[in-house]
Formats: structure tokens, sequence, C-alpha cells
């Protein structure tokens, strides 16, 4: 299964790698592009949901990295009430 790594810049300034254990991460973000915190979240969370379940119709268990990114994902964006996610690199 292709997996990918996507770089993030939270309102902070500070970046962080998240891992997919799928290219689907491209179907929702955009290197480059900045989306308000909210809407990376959801963005994100649907990402990974299709990664995970895409993992569990594979091998019969859902991927818990994409879990865990996800789960820092939403830990990270409580600690900003607004601002912007640039997404800087998507890698495959």
């Amino acid at each position: 299964m292709p997996e990918m790594t996507f770089e993030i810049r939270w309102p902070d300034g500070s970046a962080r790698h998240y891992y997919s254990p799928s290219l689907v991460v491209e179907e929702y973000l955009t290197a480059g592009e900045s989306y308000p915190v909210e809407e990376f979240v959801r963005r994100s969370r649907e990402a990974l949901g299709i990664a995970g379940e895409r993992v569990r119709a594979k091998y019969g268990f859902p991927c818990s990295r994409a879990a865990a990114s996800l789960a820092a994902i939403e830990q990270t964006a409580a600690g900003f009430a607004d601002g912007s996610v640039r997404v800087e690199r998507l890698t495959r």
C-alpha cells in the first residue's frame, strides 16, 4: 500500500510531520496551501479516516500510525483558537 508523509506549519510557526498509509491525503490537502485550523482538522480527519479504513480492508485491522497522526493533529489544533495551517510538503 503506498504511503506518504505530510509536513505542515502550525499558526505558531512550528512544523510537524504526519503519516498516512494511503495517498488519499493528496485529495484533501495541497502543498503550498493554507487552511483555517478547523478546516485543516476536518480535512485531515476525513483523509486519515479513509486511509485507516483502506488498511482495515486490506489487512483486517486499522492503521495505528494514521490514528496516532490524527490524534496528534487534533491535540495540537486544540491549542489554536484561530489562524491557519500551511501544508508545506506532501511526500510519497
